[in-house]
């Protein structure tokens, strides 16, 4: 692979304590560039690849509903309301 030069303008100041702050550090300013450029691609693809995972889950959701296998809100309301009641009566009885 061969190098590209990547020329961009900063000011003096921000330069000056990026070079200051990277030698600290035992490492070039085009070192510390070149692994914020990688870890800037690395984070973009990852946000690439939950974005596509996260479109996948919805079109799933989306075919289950249009093929009608969900359960009405009021079902799972009327379910979880008896559940509720019944523990509620268990905490209630009293101890033998």
């Amino acid at each position: 692979m061969s190098d590209a030069t990547f020329t961009f303008r900063v000011n003096d100041e921000l330069k000056s304590e990026f070079s200051k702050a990277a030698r600290s550090r035992d490492r070039s300013s085009a070192q510390l560039l070149r692994d914020f450029m990688r870890e800037y691609v690395q984070q973009q693809q990852r946000l690439a690849e939950h974005d596509s995972w996260f479109k996948e889950q919805v079109n799933q959701g989306l075919d289950s509903a249009n093929a009608g296998s969900l359960v009405p809100a009021n079902d799972v309301e009327a379910k979880f309301a008896a559940r509720r009641a019944l523990t509620q009566r268990n905490i209630e009885k009293p101890q033998r």
